[in-house]
């Protein structure tokens, strides 16, 4: 458990890792001095991810402005996320366990309105947001977080959009996916669904197709622990910076829970 002005429930495998990014960063560009530690550095950003805690409140935590507060959170997210895995990386990482299957899933990310928000709000969920996929093991490790994409685009495009299924096919993987995704390429293997709808059905599930669909959720139900891993991180339950600050927020918390797991 780390403390500040309050605790955050991590280890300091995590506190280390990112002391430990921010002080090679610091070497690298000549920083001479800062407000803050490199280690408190890492205990500010990692309070802010994982608890939610706004710019207000660590400014006053940590005896610093809101404005270093901002630049420090900013820069290192930066540097947390772009060492998260490719989805080249992490087909290959699933190839070296000898797994031959993936979970796709996505999910909206809840963020503020705009002004000129109607691109980024979800038919779906009703809300606005940021639209992640993600790729989890047959365990439920999360593998790969895409970049985020306005709440308006459904799974489905942002699944091509992101070109998972060819990038699966040509690394040999079958991608397990919901309903959502149904008939999106060759090589992702969705639940039967029932043809028509509303007071008019003109075919029903069969029993082997109800006996499939029971088993292909066993199956895929691991997959739901990638996006509650990452919704975990409490800054993500509603993101009320730019929306376009998702995708850096959501592969820095990757690397933080790719990090400890790959070094173990």
């Amino acid at each position: 458990m780390l403390l500040y002005p309050g605790t955050i429930d991590l280890s300091t495998t995590h506190l280390r890792h990112v002391a430990t990014v921010v002080r090679v960063h610091r070497r690298r560009i000549g920083s001479r001095w800062r407000r803050l530690s490199a280690g408190r550095q890492a205990l500010l950003v990692l309070a802010h991810l994982r608890n939610g805690d706004p710019y207000a409140r660590l400014a006053a935590g940590f005896g610093i402005g809101t404005a270093t507060v901002y630049r420090y959170i900013r820069e290192t997210v930066h540097l947390l996320a772009a060492r998260a895995p490719t989805l080249t990386d992490a087909l290959r990482r699933l190839s070296r366990h000898g797994d031959n299957y993936a979970i796709l899933d996505g999910s909206v990310i809840r963020t503020d309105r705009l002004a000129a928000d109607r691109p980024f709000y979800s038919g779906k969920h009703r809300h606005h947001g940021i639209n992640l996929q993600a790729l989890t093991d047959p365990r439920g490790r999360l593998l790969w977080v895409s970049d985020g994409l306005r709440g308006a685009v459904n799974d489905t495009a942002a699944a091509r959009h992101h070109n998972i299924p060819d990038a699966c096919r040509q690394a040999g993987i079958t991608v397990l996916a919901d309903s959502g995704y149904h008939h999106i390429a060759n090589g992702v293997i969705t639940p039967y669904k029932r043809v028509g709808g509303g007071h008019i059905t003109t075919r029903e599930l069969n029993p082997g197709q109800r006996v499939a669909n029971t088993a292909l959720a066993r199956v895929r139900a691991p997959g739901e622990r990638g996006f509650a891993t990452l919704k975990a991180w409490r800054i993500l339950t509603r993101v009320r910076c730019s929306p376009h600050h998702v995708t850096a927020l959501a592969k820095a918390i990757h690397t933080l829970e790719h990090h400890p797991h790959h070094q173990g």
